[in-house]
């Protein structure tokens, strides 16, 4: 019990981190979609889209390496050893990717950028940062320091606004939003270096268990980078077919939909850590549990989110954008946010195949499942316009959570409490019924309408028994402790 509520109390920390991030993501949406033009904000759409992809390609799955076997580590020198492995070769692979990048800045410019040169030179500077950033705050995930993690992921993410909201406030257009992504990221790096240093020490290591770590870790990029291409790829589409511009429009529909994955970040984060431990000491039955209260505690929450942000965007999307914006893209967002729990849904079960090691099955399941994404939003989006690309993720989404739970569940079955998911849908749609009654148009009102709509969910979810009295019993001790 002590450590499922240790569990839960690292849940609640990052949950309540991925919350305030996601927010972030919301407080820039006006400041830039209000202060530059649809191409530039579309600019700033590709750069952020590019700049979580390239690592994928690079990083050579490094970092999930780092988390499934160091975490079990307790030899300081060892640790020591394995880590500066690991983060020297991102290192180094970072190095060749920002060459390349600056190599072919102009024709990157051209195809993405809107023949923005500049945001393709700074791209690739920010592409080293974001490694060497990367490698050293997994550290602080391998080993559980939630605390440390945390406030290096808040500080990536608000030293970014900050910097981005003055660079807007001089003046600057898409260049110097940049530029203050580039600077900030810099600074959070070295802080992050300073906490990893200051615990392990420096050494130059041997190299001598990268070969295990490369033959676990590569077979996950394909399966990443195809993820990503599923994630990310329609706005390459949308600005290839439509232009950059609509992938302004495009954009803020969907980063409010997306904003639900806040509530699947804990379980990713902790969970591969934390079940390794389990599964390498045999522990079966606790693996079970953690998963199965992992996935029912995901549902309660996110199953009524998916429900209020589709009946809200419109109004959020008005306040937080521009009333265009809001017209185009505000059907984007309930496909996006149905996509976000599923993939959510995924991100747990798939725990199994990572313990197994049968990490060429995830390889294979996003291969497929990106060619499957690709192909409908090439297909749909010139004849639909940008709803297609949302609709194709989605379809997707639902094809990898399938055969995800498939194979996963032939290797370690646990159990998966359907009465309370069909009570969690029952309990969202009453909830909804209330929206749509209420129909705020402005911020407090929307405000208002999500606190009462939270509450009359809670409600009929205790009504019908819904969260059993040990477990309501149990959030009520951690809650006042």
């Amino acid at each position: 019990m002590k450590e499922y509520k240790l569990f839960v109390q690292r849940i609640g920390l990052v949950g309540i981190t991925n919350i305030l991030i996601s927010l972030s993501s919301l407080i820039l949406l006006p400041v830039l979609s209000k202060n530059l033009s649809i191409q530039d904000y579309g600019i700033w759409g590709m750069f952020n889209t590019t700049i979580t992809f390239v690592p994928l390609l690079v990083n050579l799955g490094l970092p999930y390496s780092m988390v499934r076997f160091l975490a079990v580590k307790h030899d300081k020198s060892e640790i020591r050893e394995e880590f500066y492995s690991i983060s020297l070769l991102m290192l180094f692979m970072g190095i060749i990717a920002a060459l390349v990048l600056l190599l072919f800045s102009k024709p990157i410019a051209v195809k993405i950028f809107a023949g923005n040169v500049t945001v393709a030179m700074l791209l690739a500077a920010s592409v080293l940062v974001f490694i060497v950033y990367n490698s050293f705050a997994t550290y602080f995930r391998t080993f559980q320091q939630m605390k440390v993690f945390s406030l290096l992921s808040l500080l990536q993410v608000y030293s970014m606004v900050a910097v981005i909201i003055l660079m807007i406030g001089f003046g600057y257009k898409i260049d110097g939003v940049v530029f203050g992504y580039f600077v900030s990221q810099i600074i959070v790096a070295l802080i992050a270096i300073a906490f990893a240093v200051r615990q392990v020490g420096i050494k130059f290591p041997r190299f001598k268990n990268i070969k295990e770590y490369l033959s676990f870790g590569i077979p996950t990029v394909p399966g990443n980078l195809s993820s990503y291409m599923v994630e990310f790829s329609d706005r390459y589409v949308i600005a290839i077919l439509l232009g950059t511009a609509f992938v302004g429009y495009y954009n803020p529909g969907y980063t409010l939909g997306s904003v639900l994955t806040m509530f699947a970040a804990p379980f990713s984060f902790l969970l591969p850590s934390l079940l390794a431990a389990y599964y390498d000491k045999n522990n079966i039955d606790e693996v079970k549990i953690h998963l199965q209260y992992s996935l029912k505690y995901f549902l309660l929450i996110t199953i009524p989110a998916v429900f209020g942000i589709s009946f809200l965007s419109k109004p959020l999307l008005v306040i937080l954008s521009t009333q265009e914006i809001a017209l185009q893209g505000y059907l984007v967002t309930p496909f996006v946010a149905l996509g976000a729990l599923l993939f959510g849904i995924y991100g747990i079960i798939s725990q199994i195949l990572v313990l197994e090691k049968k990490t060429k099955i995830i390889g294979y399941l996003w291969m497929i499942t990106a060619v499957i994404n690709l192909g409908l939003t090439i297909m749909l989006v010139p004849h639909f316009g940008i709803i297609a690309a949302a609709i194709s993720t989605l379809i997707a989404y639902i094809f990898a959570c399938v055969i995800t739970i498939y194979y996963s569940l032939k290797y370690i079955k646990f159990e998966f409490d359907l009465k309370f998911t069909f009570k969690s849908i029952i309990a969202s749609i009453l909830m909804s019924l209330l929206i749509i009654l209420i129909n705020p148009n402005n911020i407090l009102g929307i405000i208002i309408t999500i606190a009462v709509c939270s509450a009359v969910y809670l409600v009929i979810i205790l009504l019908l028994k819904g969260i059993s009295p040990d477990e309501l019993t149990f959030f009520k001790k951690l809650a006042g402790k």
